[in-house]
């Protein structure tokens, strides 16, 4: 196999009638972050709904290692996982369970015992028997981080992952970003909100024409 690579190939987006963005091309190796960036509306989300499949460009292609991702979709969504705005948590399972779903979904098996060790990882040791509409935002988004964890897998395709979190989770997030790049990882991320991500090889992706700042430190 080809070493992990996620490549965009004169990609253009529509939404309705008005064109987002098109001859867009990149190429994100391993141990890098692509942060996305640009004003509301510009088409962040949209682009990662591309790289995702859960939508189809009006031209271009994404490849996964070297192929496009339409021929070979099992072994690229094996490879990766999204996390969007919504948290995709459970409201009536407790955070245990909803990782056991999220496993069964992906044809996972599933490791009770590294699931919890996961959840206590991130804080979450008090609310492991609750179901997890009464937890908070950041707690949920806490969740939903673990299952990213567990996912093992080489891509993580977030947007705005910071939004609704504390400042502890902040750095708890930013740190997360950085283990897995070291461990051979990639990662494709928007966000509005400074990123601490000293010693990371950043890529920067402007989509649109609004002018911003750096979200980098």
């Amino acid at each position: 196999m080809p070493p992990p690579r996620i490549s965009v190939h004169d990609l253009a987006c529509a939404r309705g009638d008005r064109l987002l963005f098109k001859g867009m091309n990149f190429t994100l190796e391993a141990g890098e972050l692509l942060l996305v960036q640009g004003g509301n509306g510009q088409g962040k989300t949209s682009l990662l709904r591309l790289l995702t499949g859960l939508a189809r460009p009006e031209q271009g292609e994404v490849h996964w290692c070297g192929q496009n991702v339409t021929r070979q979709r099992e072994v690229y969504h094996a490879a990766m996982c999204y996390l969007g705005h919504a948290n995709g948590v459970k409201d009536d399972l407790n955070p245990v369970e909803n990782l056991r779903f999220a496993d069964g979904l992906q044809g996972r098996p599933f490791d009770e015992v590294k699931a919890v060790n996961t959840l206590k990882s991130l804080g979450l040791e008090r609310c492991l028997d609750l179901p997890c509409r009464v937890l908070s935002f950041g707690q949920r988004r806490r969740v939903a981080l673990s299952a990213l964890l567990l996912a093992g897998v080489t891509l993580w395709i977030l947007d705005e992952p910071l939004t609704g979190l504390d400042v502890h989770a902040v750095a708890l997030m930013e740190s997360l970003i950085r283990d897995h790049l070291a461990a051979g990882g990639m990662v494709v991320a928007t966000t509005h909100q400074a990123l601490n991500l000293e010693g990371v090889k950043v890529q920067r992706l402007l989509v649109g024409n609004v002018a911003i700042p750096d979200l980098t430190e």
